[in-house]
Parts: C-alpha cells; structure tokens; sequence
C-alpha cells in the first residue's frame, strides 16, 4: 500500500520528494486541495467512502498516516 499511495502522491505533484519528508503538511507539499483530491484518489483505488471527519490534516502527514487511515476503512473500523 505504501507504494501506491506515493504513486498517488507523486501523481498529484510530481516536484515534490515525499519519499524524503518526515510531514507533508508541515513541509508544505499537501495543501487543502491536494487532500481532497487524494481522498478521491484512495476512495476510487481502495474501494472505500471517506468520512469527513477523517480527512483533517493529522491523517495526511505520512505516508504511514495515510496508509492508517485507509486500513482502518478496509477493516470497516470507521
């Protein structure tokens, strides 16, 4: 899962190292639009419905966040 979220990622804005970043929120390399656009990028590839309660930046600052947040839709621990 790790490497397609970076694909997704990478997709989004391809300047950016988010391999090399500790926090994309913090580094700037995700802004508002980048998260929802990813989220509908996670739904579609993960077969999953987002609650807009998860999509705060807390769960957008790693790839290890991401991956979190979309287990736990997988598991259906919503």
């Amino acid at each position: 899962m790790r490497d397609e979220i970076l694909a997704m990622l990478k997709e989004l804005r391809p300047e950016h190292d988010y391999a090399g970043s500790g926090d994309f929120i913090a580094d700037e390399l995700l802004d508002s639009f980048d998260i929802i656009s990813l989220v509908d990028m996670l739904e579609e590839k993960y077969g999953i419905e987002m609650d807009v309660e998860d999509i705060i930046p807390d769960h957008f600052r790693t790839v290890e966040c991401i991956a979190d947040t979309v287990t736990k839709y997988l598991k259906g621990n919503r």
